[in-house]
């Protein structure tokens, strides 16, 4: 929901079992990180995804990725073109 456009604060709460002003802490810290910008219009808050805000940590996590895990990427990838085809 959020990745796709701005989202109000209480439908983002609406499937969490916990208390509003609980969630509000949570946006507050990924606000304070950059991850996400929030806007109050009257009593409704938005919150939506900063662009580009987790490309550093696709950066981070694709750099600690093992060998290993490259080499059975690799392989996944050469088993499905090699795949005899259904007909």
């Amino acid at each position: 929901m959020l990745a796709v456009s701005p989202a109000v604060v209480s439908e983002l709460a609406a499937p969490f079992s916990m208390a509003l002003p609980s969630l509000m802490q949570h946006l507050r810290v990924l606000e304070d990180a950059g991850v996400v910008t929030s806007e109050k219009h009257g009593r409704v808050r938005t919150v939506s995804l900063r662009p580009g805000a987790l490309d550093v940590l696709h950066l981070w996590l694709g750099e600690q990725r093992t060998p290993a895990e490259r080499q059975a990427d690799r392989l996944g990838i050469h088993l499905t073109r090699s795949a005899p085809k259904a007909t």
